[in-house]
């Protein structure tokens, strides 16, 4: 039977989030129930995933608007177009906290949790029905604890938890069936040569809808540093978001260790004996196979 889950994304800046949309929907052991936007203008966001949907022809996935915080740069506006809420086919809800308590609490069976955000939205859902966490696991894409960006020998602040760093400690305090994926792993998955052509050359329409917020993506935010040596010919961004998305059905490629972590005031992700246990990836398996699954899911 297909793991039921919500998506909690902040898709719209960094592209990554669309790469992991488009991996959930051509997951089949999957069970999406609510995707929800969290950071930023978040009803641009609902759009992005509204039209992803359409794309996709998964217009029986409800989506959620979250809590709007922060100024984040629109970075596939030119992709969204003139696309409107209003011409989705699913059902849309206003309030993205309340449709993740209640698909929660209303589930007969446990619901995974995948958060590829800041954790806003997941911090106000425990304080409006701590009991959530009763029927749910929590899967993330947070932190740095051996390792940092582009696989960095000492760890760093990651975006996800300085961006909201109050919201993920009260997460992460949270007694909760807790797995991450922090940067140790995540921070080295991208697509290359015949990975990236499968997907690149794919005439799926998600796979194009991917390929399109790729390239217009990089025109908006190429001068960043760390943009400075990729070509978007040849490879994919740092596609962090996926190893959460993989997460919800398998851990069978990462090497997991119980952990008891705890976040930092300054959004540091560290190893504390009074932090909560939880589950982290700090290495690969077989990093290769993984991507190439990736691959083979969006591009087919």
């Amino acid at each position: 039977m297909a793991i039921p889950v919500i998506l909690d994304t902040d898709i719209g800046f960094d592209v990554d989030d669309i790469w992991a949309l488009a991996f959930m929907l051509k997951c089949p052991e999957l069970d999406i129930k609510l995707i929800v936007t969290n950071t930023g203008d978040t009803l641009y966001s609902a759009k992005l995933v509204a039209k992803l949907l359409t794309v996709a022809g998964r217009s029986d996935i409800p989506v959620g608007i979250g809590i709007p915080i922060d100024a984040v740069p629109k970075t596939h506006a030119k992709w969204l177009g003139d696309y409107r809420l209003e011409d989705y086919q699913g059902v849309v809800f206003q309030d993205a906290v309340g449709a993740i308590c209640e698909t929660i609490l209303s589930s007969a069976d446990p619901v995974t949790l995948v958060c590829i955000g800041p954790l806003s939205n997941i911090a106000a859902s425990l304080q409006r029905a701590p009991a959530i966490t009763g029927n749910s696991r929590f899967i993330g894409m947070h932190g740095s604890i051996k390792r940092g960006y582009l696989g960095a020998a000492k760890p760093m602040k990651e975006y996800n938890v300085k961006c909201h760093t109050m919201a993920c400690q009260h997460v992460f305090r949270t007694p909760w069936d807790i797995s991450i994926t922090p940067l140790d792993t995540c921070g080295l998955v991208s697509l290359k040569g015949d990975d990236f052509r499968r997907v690149a050359d794919s005439q799926d329409l998600l796979a194009r809808a991917v390929m399109e917020n790729h390239f217009g993506w990089f025109d908006k935010v190429s001068d960043w540093p760390m943009l400075s040596e990729l070509d978007p010919t040849q490879e994919s961004s740092i596609l962090y978001d996926t190893v959460a998305i993989y997460m919800a059905f398998s851990e069978d490629l990462l090497v997991m260790e119980e952990l008891s972590v705890s976040v930092t005031d300054d959004a540091r992700t560290v190893i504390d004996a009074n932090g909560q246990v939880m589950s982290c990836a700090l290495s690969w398996q077989d990093q290769s196979q993984f991507e190439q699954l990736l691959a083979r899911r969006i591009g087919s």
